[in-house]
């Protein structure tokens, strides 16, 4: 049978897959939190698959052969060491804490929290773009690939695959990538070894590929030279810090949401440290080997050397040289690769878009089936803002080097918000307007032939000194929020603190400060609000006293506990509510523990017989782990099992 007849079956097969899995988790889509955020249910297990999915994407199938054909086996491993370690594995060591503790949803979401609602509009604006090309390269990688392997017409091919990106992801949002993203993984940890395996039997070992290596040194030559260490141009080790790093990891919105769905921080954190473990172990150096096959034994081919096989193309390539069953399995690995991250890509921007803009600036009193329509209309405009961005000059490498420089700006403020209370709105605002304005510019006189940037400065380099520069120079001319004022004090005392009018939401945190809630984003899933709302009543009890914050910077910032002033002016509580209140608990944080005890499988008739949102339960199960009452298990759904504690107190308050 035809190796192209073959693809084309088991490409089917797949899609039937994908659409299977949208089918049976639409179900489990109930609000756009659940469409974005999975109702902050993911498990240890599931966000490590769902990471290493991200990374393993169309752009890691092409890039990680690639530079390693043009700059050498150090110029591959640069690309991926710097992509897992210093992106993934550092992001989930320094900010998972503060993402998942800060509650908001979105990077944006939180921007505005820290700063103002203009920040926020702006850099709503920049990751949309930034998401969409990121999009757009996993998809013109999926078919350098396929066209490979295949000879097909390639706008053909991407025809079909944003048909299936869209329709798959526009069923169940999130719940529908994470199922997928399992099963792309298990494809790709077979794969992807095998590949190189099967490659070393047939040529021999490493010690082969530098035998016949034409360039030179294998680990240091390549077929366009050595990988640059700190030229100012793309590529170069320094730009690859800048883009692969903090631009793509850092600045990215569905970077923020991987670590914003998960169960608990410890579950964010540990799920990125491995991932980025796993990823470069089993997928990135065995991708650069293959590369090294394709410039050992097959120069000719590749255009560099006056063939038709870009470099991005040597994965699709040497999928072509294996028996044709093997063949199309392992370009459905890169297809699978492909359309996991380009969903993710698209569920990130259609966040941005819906909850950063359309809920804020357009319709604010949009309800939540209103919200969740509007997040599937978004999904297919973004999808053809996408579709145009895939006819970008230079390919998945430029593309992906474009994408990345609209995320500098919010990588950049997302920093300096963390780590210098003195920051502020003008700051923000004005290093995000710079920074985008600057690659505008600059990205239209290159598109235009007018002036190439790229010729001096890598355009996110440069983006990022300005967006820092500016950044910087126009917070020190402009006024901080209270905490960043000289002589604030952090400790409440009798005489460092304004008089501040209470609402009822101010009362309605406080009574959870009161039972032992301690983190922002507890008080917004449970009020189930826009970050924007908690933080400003936060920020009204904090200026009054009634709370205090943990610290001044990092996660600590948005942890707090309620001080005497703040437990005065709650309604005095019946000695067996204060009790209850004593150990956490309260009448409503009994009964789903009681569910538990007497009938697990009816956790569903709790939730809608207490009107309670997937975020708030979210909120409750959070409380109720943190203090032993609850041990969350379950692979994909949240199941909870009551630990000695909780069932005493059950038996007490029942």
């Amino acid at each position: 049978m035809d190796a192209n007849v073959i693809f084309v079956i088991i490409f089917v097969l797949f899609c039937g897959f994908l659409m299977s899995a949208g089918l049976i988790s639409k179900r489990w889509v109930k609000e756009s939190s659940d469409f974005v955020l999975a109702g902050r249910e993911i498990s240890t297990p599931i966000n490590i698959v769902g990471v290493i999915a991200i990374g393993f994407a169309g752009t890691t199938v092409t890039l990680a052969p690639g530079f390693t054909i043009q700059y050498g086996l150090a110029g591959g491993l640069a690309w991926s060491l710097i992509y897992s370690m210093c992106g993934l594995l550092l992001f989930g060591l320094i900010y998972s804490n503060l993402v998942r503790r800060s509650g908001a949803q979105t990077l944006p979401e939180f921007l505005e929290m820290r700063f103002d609602g203009n920040t926020r509009s702006v850099v709503a604006i920049t990751s949309v773009i930034g998401m969409c090309g990121i999009m757009a390269n996993n998809v013109v990688s999926s078919v350098d690939s396929i066209a490979a392997f295949t000879g097909w017409n390639r706008l053909l091919i991407t025809a079909v695959l944003f048909a299936v990106i869209i329709v798959f992801t526009f069923v169940s949002g999130l719940w529908a990538t994470t199922i997928t993203d399992l099963f792309q993984v298990l494809i790709g940890v077979i794969v992807v070894p095998a590949t190189f395996f099967l490659l070393a039997g047939r040529f021999g070992w490493i010690d082969a590929i530098f035998a016949n290596w034409g360039p030179g040194d294998f680990v240091t030559q390549g077929f366009v030279g050595t990988m640059p260490g700190m030229k100012l141009t793309y590529p170069s080790v320094f730009n690859f810090i800048v883009c692969f790093a903090a631009a793509l990891v850092w600045g990215n919105n569905y970077y923020w949401m991987k670590v914003a769905n998960c169960r608990s921080e410890k579950v964010a954190r540990h799920s990125f440290v491995i991932a980025a473990i796993l990823l470069a172990v089993v997928f990135m150096v065995p991708l650069c080997l293959i590369g090294g096959f394709m410039g050992a034994f097959y120069p000719e081919e590749l255009t560099l050397n006056g063939g038709t096989v870009a470099p991005t193309g040597a994965y699709g390539f040497m999928a072509k040289t294996f028996v044709p069953l093997f063949g199309s399995l392992v370009v459905i690995s890169a297809v699978a690769a492909s359309i996991s991250t380009a969903s993710t890509s698209a569920l990130g921007a259609s966040a941005v878009a819906n909850r950063d803009i359309y809920q804020r600036l357009i319709n604010p009193k949009a309800d939540s089936k209103k919200s969740l329509r509007m997040s599937k209309v978004i999904m297919l405009l973004i999808g053809i803002v996408t579709f145009a961005l895939c006819q970008f000059p230079g390919g998945p490498t430029y593309l992906f080097a474009f994408a990345n420089c609209w995320l500098v700006p919010p990588a950049i403020l997302l920093g300096l918000g963390v780590i210098w209370p003195k920051f502020n709105s003008r700051g923000a605002l004005w290093g995000a307007v710079c920074g985008m304005v600057t690659m505008v510019v600059f990205t239209f006189l290159q598109l235009t032939g007018i002036f190439d940037v790229g010729s001096y400065v890598y355009l996110a380099t440069l983006g990022l000194v300005v967006t820092l520069a500016a950044a910087i120079i126009a917070s020190l001319l402009g006024q901080p929020k209270y905490y960043g004022q000289a002589g604030w004090e952090r400790v409440p005392t009798a005489t460092n603190r304004s008089n501040v009018q209470l609402n009822d939401m101010d009362k309605e945190i406080l009574s959870m400060l009161r039972i032992g809630h301690c983190y922002m984003s507890d008080l917004t899933d449970a009020l189930g609000v826009d970050s924007k709302t908690s933080g400003a009543a936060v920020e009204r009890l904090d200026q009054g006293g009634y709370l205090v914050r943990a610290g001044m910077i990092g996660s600590k910032f948005y942890t707090f506990t309620i001080t005497e002033k703040g437990a005065a002016v709650l309604p005095q509580l019946s000695d067996r509510d204060a009790q209850m209140s004593q150990e956490h608990l309260c009448p409503l944080y009994v009964q789903p523990m009681k569910t538990v005890r007497d009938h697990p499988d009816r956790m569903g008739s709790f939730v809608q017989a207490n009107e309670i949102k997937s975020m708030k339960m979210s909120a409750i199960c959070s409380h109720l782990t943190r203090h032993g009452y609850v041990v969350e298990g379950g692979l994909f759904r949240r199941k909870l099992r009551l630990t000695e504690k909780g069932a005493a107190a059950v038996q007490k308050y029942s």
